[in-house]
């Protein structure tokens, strides 16, 4: 049931603004104005940050709503280093959708939406099914894989990588959350599961697998042909001493090949070639000035780095689209330009009954730090909705309500609240704001706000740090001394030699450098720190010393691999046992231990 009284959308192409949008407020209009839509939508931010968080808070408005997000490649122009496999595993899958979705919602950075692309006929024409049953040639199918960009791996951890174990084969194909295993009986598909890449453990049938390409960009023979014809009638420099050419020449994906996409077809696309043609715009204030910001960084980059006799580069409009086109190109549908700051009414602008949230921070060293909350509640006369990150946050947010007598309902989701009638009531959602109506009376209270930066800065720290050893990870160099021993997660124990300087293709950076067994030496880009980790075993007097190369760290991993397992099936049965056994029951100390506590 929608919450507010939205203005009509004209299908015409033309511009309207919506004013007074504060919080979470902004991403409800524009969830509840999508879901009413019988068309698609485009929202545009002005950065990365603000598309993340929108795209969660329009799942939470709009769980039935596919709202998809084409996030950045996270490097600079004309950078050295390519994108992270997950970052191109969502695009693909994001674009791949695009062209049979009548209903939904895309957002994407202004800067992200600059970027061309690869000919919609390569993304869309260069997809696999394959089904139960199907007749397979394992060696065509290794083949095609490696030409799509896929990687052979001896075990599969990430997207774009594949393995052959006889008549097993194990792939993560791009823009699925879990990796497939192929079960073949002769050269037919018996059955196909996904399994867990961590435990390497399957676990669900399915009947049918689509393969996308593993890259925006081909790498069958024709197209490499084309790419190395096309360098050398663009640049007129060695290309034997070009790495980007020798290394696309031996079959070697060169780091950076993505900022000459335009050299493996005859034209390129853009964003806006993928979308519907009966899309409508939601823009947030400043995509104007972060667009001119980003090709004001282009042309200096380009301007920087052009002067490489090894390295040449395309021109910036061959990579980027203009400005001026951009938003010409945005002239042809209809848009909303949606505020959080308030707007003069007229024609074409449209201000909203919503407040923003009083601050409810609790303050711990208070005599009654809650008292912000309980005033909140005793003074508003309409419902309110409590978020919390987990589960676990949620008990702790429950326990805090209780000191004010509150014992608010728990609800699945934003809907389930809207459509109720209880004034309290709390659910999960990761959001950052709140919002507050006049009409209907309604307000959303995420934690943050109350919890100050702390719950924000908690789920980055776990972004980053993807479930990893956090005691290990190493966040800054100065944790690192001289001849300490360190973790490389491929190559295993070395010692920490310090920074070393390196021109790398006419490029200088930094590297850390680590000592391995037989006087072997590995540098390793300050960009790749999350790859190091501190040695916590024995002393460092007698951490082990690796050879590089050798088997010896693989097989350690794979052996504290069944260790872990082993140590978790004994604490399963510890713990099997510990239930079945009856317990001994206290007496309630009542008044005596809210007295301690």
């Amino acid at each position: 049931m929608p919450v507010l009284r939205l203005p009509h959308l004209s299908a015409a192409a033309g511009k309207q603004h919506w004013g007074n949008l504060p919080g979470a407020t902004l991403s409800l209009a524009i969830a509840e104005a999508a879901s009413a839509a019988k068309r698609f939508t485009l929202l545009l931010t002005a950065d990365s940050q603000s598309a993340e968080r929108l795209e969660q808070e329009l799942k939470f408005f709009a769980p039935t709503l596919p709202v998809l997000h084409f996030p950045d490649w996270e490097t600079l122009p004309y950078d050295l280093f390519s994108p992270h496999q997950d970052i191109i595993s969502q695009r693909i899958a994001s674009l791949y959708r695009l062209p049979e979705l009548e209903h939904g919602v895309l957002v994407v950075p202004i800067t992200t939406a600059l970027h061309r692309l690869a000919p919609t006929k390569f993304l869309l024409g260069s997809s696999l099914v394959l089904d139960v049953g199907q007749k397979l040639d394992v060696e065509a199918m290794r083949t095609r894989l490696e030409a799509s960009g896929y990687r052979y791996v001896d075990t599969v951890y990430e997207h774009g990588e594949f393995t052959v174990r006889g008549a097993l084969i194990d792939l993560f194909p791009m823009g699925s959350k879990l990796p497939f295993r192929i079960d073949l009986f002769d050269d037919e598909i018996e059955t196909l599961r996904t399994f867990d890449p961590d435990t390497q453990r399957s676990i669900d049938k399915v009947e049918s697998v689509r393969l996308l390409p593993a890259r925006e960009f081909p790498l069958q023979k024709e197209e490499v042909t084309r790419f190395k014809a096309r360098f050398r009638e663009r640049f007129d420099v060695d290309f034997r001493r070009s790495p980007i050419f020798q290394d696309l020449s031996s079959g070697i994906t060169p780091a950076g090949i993505e900022y000459y996409i335009p050299l493996f077809f005859e034209e390129t696309s853009t964003l806006f070639d993928f979308l519907p043609q009966d899309t409508q715009v939601f823009s947030l204030p400043g995509i104007e000035q972060a667009a001119e910001n980003f090709w004001n960084d282009v042309r200096n980059r380009y301007e920087e780095r052009r002067v490489d006799p090894a390295r040449p580069l395309l021109p910036p409009a061959e990579l980027f689209l203009p400005v001026e086109d951009c938003f010409a190109r945005l002239k042809n549908w209809p848009r909303v330009v949606a505020s959080q700051q308030d707007v003069d009414t007229g024609a074409g602008r449209e201000r909203f009954p919503a407040q923003s949230l009083p601050d409810l921070s609790i303050e711990a060293k208070a005599t009654q730090p809650l008292a912000a909350l309980s005033n909140f509640l005793d003074d508003f006369p309409g419902r309110v909705l409590f978020t919390a990150e987990s589960a676990g946050r949620r008990e702790v947010l429950l326990e805090l309500l209780e000191r004010l007598k509150l014992r608010p309902k728990t609800v699945d989701s934003w809907l389930d609240f809207v459509d109720g009638k209880d004034r309290l009531a709390i659910t999960i959602a990761p959001l950052d704001e709140g919002l507050l109506l006049e009409q209907p009376a309604l307000a959303l209270i995420a934690e943050s706000p109350l919890f100050g930066q702390r719950v924000m800065q908690r789920r980055r720290r776990e972004k980053r740090t993807d479930g990893g050893n956090n005691d290990a990870v190493i966040k800054n160099l100065t944790e690192l001394r001289e001849g300490a021993p360190v973790v490389h997660i491929d190559h295993g124990v070395g010692r920490y030699l310090g920074l070393a300087t390196l021109e790398v293709e006419n490029q200088v950076a930094e590297f850390l450098m680590l000592a391995y067994a037989e006087d072997a030496k590995l540098y390793v880009p300050v960009a790749n720190l999350h790859l190091i980790a501190r040695y916590t075993g024995s002393d460092d007097e007698t951490a082990p010393l690796h050879r590089l190369g050798s088997e010896t760290w693989q097989k350690a991993k794979r052996k504290a691999a069944e260790q872990v397992r082993d140590v978790a099936a004994e604490l399963l049965d510890i713990y099997a046992r510990r239930a079945a056994r009856e317990g001994y029951a206290f007496a309630d100390p009542k008044a005596d231990y809210a007295t301690s506590a």
